[in-house]
């Protein structure tokens, strides 16, 4: 009976400290594979810059998606609101600093998420996914129209974000902007790792698995899931930001559809419900896609549709998702 009682007491510190050790390892994964990035890329900034702005738009896409079980294709609005939001304060209200941009761009992105959450909830299934098509519209139509404050199709320019801290200028190597980068993703990386733990994490799961029994257990399923779309958006928003202040423009491809049906393949991709697979995939599609349009610019749209019916095939849980369902069948095995 002791024993039994040690060993319930003991598991919740046992699982605490397995949560943190893999926190600290996808913490480890991301600084390194940024050095490795650096190194290899010195002259290619730029892009691996905007591969981590795009990781933070699908990564808010998994928090609604694959842990919620909302159905989007709209969630650019949000990245846009946020970019577009830093790009507005710079131009029209001269907050250059980065920090301040960044902090607009997540008002900016979670204004959006709780907008387009109280609309897109307010229906289940495929009306969802109309729903959010037509919000994607919505926003790159209004941010069309108000060309005196977006630029319209011209795009948002004339952004000149100060040195960061005062000191670190960028340049025209994307240095400062890229280590601005890792920065930000490693930070949101590991608040959305304490977020899908916690409770309302766990809360959020349950609502994707049985709604009704939440509700009948007296949880607000709505309210919850509303909440949930706010964070995603600041999440959003800080990518969005991200992108502005690195890319010092922003045009109306960030609130596009292309923009957000890419989104939602890198997360298929690299598996949902999984904060690493959101990362994986999004960095395996950008290179892809980089790759095989520079190598072959005719037909490298074909090479990339042959790359995510192979993975969907093969991998239906994703590449992380699969890789780690395949190890953890091997851990049970040797056991």
């Amino acid at each position: 009976m002791t024993t039994a009682t040690t060993n319930q007491a003991e598991a919740p510190l046992l699982s605490g400290r397995h949560g943190l050790g893999r926190d600290l390892a996808g913490l480890a994964v991301i600084l390194v594979l940024a050095v490795i990035g650096y190194l290899l890329f010195p002259n290619n900034l730029a892009l691996l810059t905007r591969i981590m702005a795009i990781a933070l738009l699908v990564l808010s896409l998994d928090l609604v998606t694959g842990y919620c079980g909302v159905a989007t294709l709209g969630h650019a609005a949000l990245f846009g609101s946020g970019a577009y939001a830093a790009g507005i304060a710079a131009v029209h209200f001269g907050i250059t600093d980065p920090l301040l941009m960044v902090a607009a761009g997540i008002i900016g992105g979670a204004l959006a998420g709780l907008v387009c959450g109280v609309v897109i909830l307010r229906a289940h299934g495929l009306p969802q996914l109309v729903l959010s098509i037509a919000l994607i519209h919505l926003f790159h139509e209004f941010a069309n129209k108000a060309s005196s404050w977006t630029g319209g199709s011209d795009g948002l320019a004339g952004i000149a974000p100060d040195p960061l801290f005062g000191i670190f200028a960028y340049d025209l190597w994307g240095r400062t902007a890229y280590v601005f980068a890792v920065v930000l993703l490693a930070i949101v990386f590991m608040f959305l790792r304490l977020v899908v733990r916690s409770p309302f994490g766990m809360l959020c799961r349950g609502i994707k698995e049985d709604p009704i029994r939440i509700r009948a257990m007296g949880g607000s399923p709505t309210i919850a899931l509303l909440k949930m779309y706010v964070i995603s958006g600041a999440v959003a928003g800080v990518g969005g930001a991200l992108n502005a202040v690195s890319t010092q423009v922003v045009g109306l491809d960030s609130l596009s559809f292309t923009l957000s049906a890419e989104s939602l393949v890198m997360l298929v991709l690299g598996g949902t419900g999984s904060l690493f697979g959101a990362v994986t995939g999004t960095i395996v599609f950008m290179l892809f896609e980089d790759l095989v349009s520079a190598a072959n610019p005719f037909h490298w749209l074909t090479m990339v549709g042959a790359l995510l019916i192979a993975v969907v095939l093969f991998a239906p849980k994703g590449l992380y998702g699969t890789v780690a369902e395949v190890l953890a069948r091997r851990r049970g095995a040797g056991r």
